[in-house]
């Protein structure tokens, strides 16, 4: 760990401590607040009651981080659907699903498939901040804990499900709500461009490229039988 103290005091300096003192009788909890002034080497001195302005400011700081912590991946309304399970501890996760859709595609040029409409399957889709994993479902039903993932038919994807984004920037601010979350990595997903195959690593047991050039603007369901297994269901991505 880099020692950054003196990062810190170039744009913060202390200028006033708070102790608390409680009381030593028995089942009493009551609790006295003390504020101390500080001078420039960090000393107390001034000692005084904590004022109620100062209980109110010091209230409202510690209300606002609260609230910076807790509102990330909460929903504005009622919970979507869509949505499988939120886990809002530690750095936070979202798992969730969308069914049979048509959506747009784009591929480099130099897989030679052109971009446009096609029939994707149903998918299951589990994001951090940082890091999407997609997954596809063969039932039509709202999936559950038992559901069977498969691999997803895409490029740009690692064996264990995770999304390469390549040079896109993935950027969220801190209280960013469930819907504005879930909503912005399917943008992220969709409209970016595939690319390769990770580690020659192909998610389909048919010839990929092939499979994408029959599909796009042609109108036809995805030929689900060609999907493989990983050996997960749904519960096995619930942390």
């Amino acid at each position: 760990m880099k020692n950054i103290t003196a990062l810190v005091y170039d744009v913060y300096e202390p200028y006033k401590a708070i102790v608390l003192h409680r009381c030593k009788r028995d089942n009493d909890t009551s609790i006295y607040a003390e504020a101390f002034d500080l001078d420039k080497q960090g000393k107390p001195f001034n000692a005084c009651p904590l004022s109620s302005a100062e209980c109110d400011r010091l209230a409202q700081m510690m209300q606002d981080s609260t609230d910076l912590k807790t509102s990330f991946l909460q929903p504005k309304g009622v919970i979507p659907s869509k949505v499988l399970h939120i886990n809002t501890q530690n750095s936070g996760y979202a798992i969730w699903y969308t069914p049979v859709q048509t959506v747009n595609l784009f591929f480099k040029d130099s897989l030679q498939i052109p971009s446009g409409k096609a029939n994707v399957p149903a998918m299951v889709w589990k994001a951090t901040k940082e890091n999407l994993y997609v997954y596809i479902i063969k039932d039509k039903k709202r999936p559950d804990e038992q559901s069977i993932l498969y691999e997803a038919p895409y490029f740009n994807l690692y064996e264990d499900a995770k999304v390469c984004m390549g040079t896109v920037s993935v950027e969220f601010e801190e209280n960013c709500c469930l819907e504005e979350f879930i909503q912005s990595w399917e943008n992220y997903f969709w409209n970016s461009k595939f690319s390769h195959l990770i580690q020659n690593h192909s998610p389909v047991s048919c010839n990929i490229v092939q499979l994408w050039q029959g599909l796009i603007e042609q109108d036809k369901h995805f030929p689900m039988q060609v999907l493989r297994k990983n050996g997960l269901t749904l519960k096995d991505i619930i942390e």
